[in-house]
């Protein structure tokens, strides 16, 4: 019991030491000054080169719509087969933005693809976007885009 009980205070100490050999805390940041909206907006983070983005509006989310989109690869039957990209967004009860990037070269010739989105509220589906074709994989402005009540 007694090898028990060094091996033990060893293990403890050993911890200890670690736990302090760690990065130093650092000292609080002074608050900034929150950034406007239309900062936020004039500069956009910049698109990797190897990506495409569909970008434009989203009309008629309510403020407490949690928003999804989803770029997809349709099947013949009309079923998702893969996805090519999507975001998450809460809604403002503004027009709300949207930038999806997505990779061009998973865009597969002759295969369907749709810009599909559905905005949930408490758990339940309570609008969606009608599913909009997508032709090419380069950047697209969209526009507004109005969402309908869900069945």
């Amino acid at each position: 019991m007694n090898i028990a009980m060094r091996l033990l205070a060893a293990l403890a100490l050993a911890g200890l030491l670690a736990a302090c050999a760690g990065k130093p805390a650092l000292a609080p940041q002074p608050p900034s000054t929150p950034a406007s909206a239309a900062s936020i907006e004039a500069a956009p983070v910049p698109l990797p080169a190897h990506l495409r983005e569909l970008s434009g509006s989203l009309l008629g989310v309510p403020s407490d719509g949690e928003v999804e989109l989803a770029l997809l690869l349709i099947n013949a039957r009309g079923l998702p087969q893969g996805l090519l990209g999507n975001i998450q967004l809460t809604g403002s009860g503004a027009p709300l933005p949207f930038r999806l990037p997505f990779n061009p070269q998973a865009f597969i010739s002759g295969t369907r693809v749709e810009l599909r989105g559905r905005v949930n509220r408490a758990g339940r589906l309570i609008l969606r976007l009608p599913p909009l074709p997508i032709r090419h994989s380069g950047n697209q402005h969209l526009g507004e885009l109005r969402l309908v009540p869900a069945p």
